[in-house]
C-alpha cells in the first residue's frame, strides 16, 4: 500500500506491516521517515538491527543469509537495505520479489532508495514490496507549498514568524529542507517561544542555498530573473571560475542563436533544435528562450560573450560579474537590459 509522509504515525499507530519502501530525492523526509520507523521497531521489540548495502551480485547471499537465519540475540530483527541507485539489478529484483512471498515473521525490513522513475515504480521489485507492505514517496517541497511547511516546523518550536520573517527563511534556504530544519533548531536556540521577526531572521540565518552553473542557466532560459541573480550572486560568493561560467552561458546561447535563425527559415522548433545539436534534455527549457528572443537577441547575448572572454583575460576594461549580471538579466527576458558588446566569435 502506499502512504504520505504525514499519514505514517497514525498507520504505525495500528500496527507495522512486514515491509517499509522509503524512495525519493528529498533527504530530510527520508531521515525522519526512517527514524519514525526505527523507533517504532525500537518500541515493539526489534532489538538487533542490520544494515546491507548490496553493490554486486554476490551480497545478495547477505540479504538472503540475514532473512533466513533465526536471531542469535533477539526474537524480533530490523534489516534495512539501502538501494542508493534506485535499481537492485535482475538478482537483486528476484531476491526481493522471493523474500515478499513468504516474508519473516520476526523481521521488519526497511527498505531506502533513490528516486524511483516510472519504470522503477513498475518493476516486479516495487510492486512485491508495495503488496505485503507499504511504499512511501518523498519529493522536494513545492515554492508555494515551502511558506506553510516552514511556519509548521517553527510552530513545533513554539515559535511564529511573520510573512516577511518566514519569505526570508525560504529565499535563503533556496528549498534546501534539511538547511532549513537546521536553520530553524539553531532559531530555536537563539529566540525564545513567540514571534519571530524578519530582523531577527536576517541576524541568524545563514544561507544555505548552494547552487551549480546548471543552476543558473537553467533559471535564466526559464525565465526567473530573480531566481538567475540569486544564483549568480551564490556562484560568485563561492568563487566559481568565470571561465566555466562563460563556457556554460556561451553553450546555450550559441545554441539558441542556431535554432532562432533556423526557425526565422521556416524550420519547425523541433527539427531546429536538433539541427543545432541540443539534447532532449535541455530542449525544453532552451524553447521557453526561444519565445522571447529572436536571433538578433541572441547573436546580441553572443556578442556580450565575446566581451566577457576579453574580460576575464584581462583584455578588456570593465566588471566581470556585473556583465554576467546583466547576460543572465538579458537572457531570461528583459529586453531592456542594455549589454556591453564585442565582435561576435565563436570562442
Amino acid at each position: 500500500m502506499k502512504i504520505y509522509p504525514d499519514k505514517l504515525s497514525a498507520h504505525l499507530a495500528k500496527g507495522a506491516l512486514p515491509s517499509y519502501l522509503i524512495h525519493g530525492d528529498e533527504p530530510l523526509q527520508s531521515m525522519e521517515i526512517g527514524d519514525s520507523i526505527r523507533a517504532y521497531a525500537s518500541s515493539e521489540g526489534y532489538a538487533e538491527r542490520q544494515v546491507l548495502f548490496p553493490v554486486k551480485d554476490d551480497d545478495w547471499a547477505d540479504f538472503r543469509e540475514a532473512t533466513d537465519c533465526m536471531s542469535l540475540f533477539s526474537d524480533k530483527r530490523l534489516i534495512e537495505l539501502r538501494l542508493p541507485t534506485g535499481k537492485p539489478g535482475r538478482l537483486g529484483s528476484e531476491v526481493i520479489k522471493q523474500y515478499c512471498e513468504n516474508p519473516a515473521p520476526d523481521v521488519l525490513l526497511l527498505v531506502t532508495s533513490a528516486k524511483l522513475d516510472r519504470s522503477g515504480t513498475s518493476s516486479a521489485w516495487f510492486k512485491a514490496l508495495d503488496k505485503v507492505g507499504v511504499t512511501i514517496g518523498v519529493w522536494p517541497v513545492a515554492a508555494n507549498q515551502l511558506g506553510a511547511w516552514l511556519s509548521a516546523r517553527l510552530a513545533k518550536h513554539g515559535l511564529q514568524a511573520s510573512p516577511e520573517a518566514i519569505a526570508l527563511i525560504a529565499e535563503r534556504v533556496e528549498g534546501n529542507l534539511l538547511a532549513a530544519s537546521q536553520e530553524i533548531e539553531r532559531l530555536a536556540l537563539l529566540y525564545p517561544e513567540g514571534e519571530l521577526s524578519a530582523d531577527a531572521v536576517l541576524s541568524a540565518v545563514a544561507n544555505s542555498a548552494r547552487y551549480s552553473i546548471t543552476d543558473l542557466v537553467q533559471a535564466a532560459l526559464n525565465g526567473q530573473t530573480q531566481r538567475a541573480v540569486r544564483i549568480l550572486q551564490g556562484l560568485r560568493d563561492e568563487a566559481t571560475a568565470p571561465t566555466l561560467l562563460l563556457w556554460a552561458l556561451s553553450q546555450e546561447i550559441r545554441s539558441g542563436a542556431r535554432t532562432a535563425e533556423a526557425c526565422e527559415r521556416g524550420q519547425n522548433v523541433d527539427a531546429a533544435l536538433k539541427s543545432a545539436g541540443v539534447w532532449q534534455s535541455r530542449a525544453a527549457p532552451l524553447k521557453k528562450a526561444l519565445l522571447r528572443h529572436n536571433s538578433n537577441s541572441w547573436l546580441s547575448m553572443l556578442s556580450t560573450c565575446t566581451y566577457l572572454d576579453r574580460l576575464v583575460k584581462g583584455h578588456a576594461a570593465g566588471d566581470v560579474w556585473d556583465t554576467f549580471d546583466l547576460l543572465c538579466v538579458r537572457m531570461a527576458g528583459k529586453h531592456n537590459a542594455k549589454l556591453p558588446v564585442g565582435s561576435v566569435s565563436t570562442f
